[in-house]
């Protein structure tokens, strides 16, 4: 329906911009910070904490050192944190078996949480590139990233993920059937308010380069993902995507990347009119991070405005590493 607008002057538009109370009264979309899921990166050790040199104000922290920032993180209005495992290449391999293992990284994570913060909801990482010797999402089987295989693995890291005591799967590896089989086995097992958010439509970006870097995927990635994740020509095929895995079980489902995508992220908010969120990845924070270290912009308000974007285009949550800073700025009015 196209608004009716009277003809100047009877109506002049920029009366209701004229302060920040008129402002306030008629703004469409509001950012808070329950909008927001954090995503960090862990790594092994006790009281450590690594900068990522491509993501600047972005660290590695040890369990300990996680289960403090979940912590603050719940003390700032932050509803969700998601992990990512850093893994060193001699300890990646071919079957990938730590991803399943109850004590690797993320699930000692999980239960460190769950005690230092019981109030916020844990999301993780369901894929097998931090294990993968070869640094993709699947088994590569002569030069093949196979699909059915994959699945049966996913489901065992979701499993173990369930048990450790997440909230929110996050399905990331774009495998056919994934999210139907992972949903079948929660249902199995007793695990049936475990959420799935569906990484639904992901695309094979060039954006994901510093969180490669994070988790320590680049050196050890062979090839590119292009037979799994989404062209970024492609727009029909994302909402075929979606509807999918909502009939698998998604309760949620994830457009990444964030800002490159905002008309994907659109399309299935009013195409399906379910919970969608969008990943502001690496290098989209990066970027915003580097322009502002030199001057170029100022990163509060553009960090504050690409959030807003998300919104606008009809997510109801995003992944961003600017959460906590985000957070506090909204705290603090």
């Amino acid at each position: 329906m196209r608004p009716t607008v009277a003809p100047f002057p009877a109506a002049r538009l920029r009366r209701v911009r004229k302060s920040p109370a008129m402002r306030g009264l008629v703004r469409e979309n509001t950012l808070a910070a329950d909008d927001l899921i954090w995503p960090v990166f862990l790594r092994e050790g006790k009281g450590e904490r690594t900068p990522v040199p491509s993501m600047p104000g972005v660290e590695r922290l040890t369990v300990d050192l996680v289960a403090e920032a979940a912590a603050e993180a719940a003390s700032l209005g932050i509803p969700a944190i998601c992990l990512f495992p850093y893994t060193e290449a001699d300890a990646r391999t071919e079957d990938c078996a730590m991803a399943w293992d109850p004590e690797n990284l993320t699930n000692r994570a999980i239960r460190a949480i769950k005690s230092a913060a019981p109030e916020i909801a844990v999301m993780t990482d369901i894929a097998l590139d931090p294990y993968n010797i070869n640094g993709h999402d699947g088994f590569v089987v002569d030069g093949e990233i196979v699909n059915d295989k994959t699945v049966e693995a996913l489901v065992k890291m979701a499993l173990a993920q369930a048990d450790a005591g997440a909230d929110i799967l996050g399905p990331s590896d774009m495998m056919d059937g994934r999210i139907g089989a992972i949903r079948r086995a929660l249902e199995e097992t007793g695990h049936s308010n475990v959420s799935i958010l569906s990484y639904a439509a992901k695309y094979a970006s060039a954006f994901y380069g510093p969180f490669r870097d994070a988790v320590g995927a680049s050196a050890a990635l062979t090839g590119d993902k292009n037979t799994y994740q989404m062209d970024p020509a492609n727009s029909d095929e994302a909402l075929r995507l979606v509807e999918r895995d909502l009939l698998e079980g998604a309760d949620m489902v994830m457009v990444k990347p964030g800002l490159p995508y905002l008309d994907i992220c659109r399309r299935v908010r009013d195409t399906f009119g379910v919970p969608t969120f969008a990943y502001q990845v690496s290098g989209e924070y990066a970027m915003i991070q580097a322009a502002a270290q030199n001057g170029w912009i100022d990163g509060e308000k553009v960090m504050a405005e690409s959030l807003m974007a998300f919104k606008r285009a009809g997510c109801m949550g995003i992944l961003t590493y600017f959460a906590p800073r985000m957070a506090r700025r909204l705290k603090e009015g």
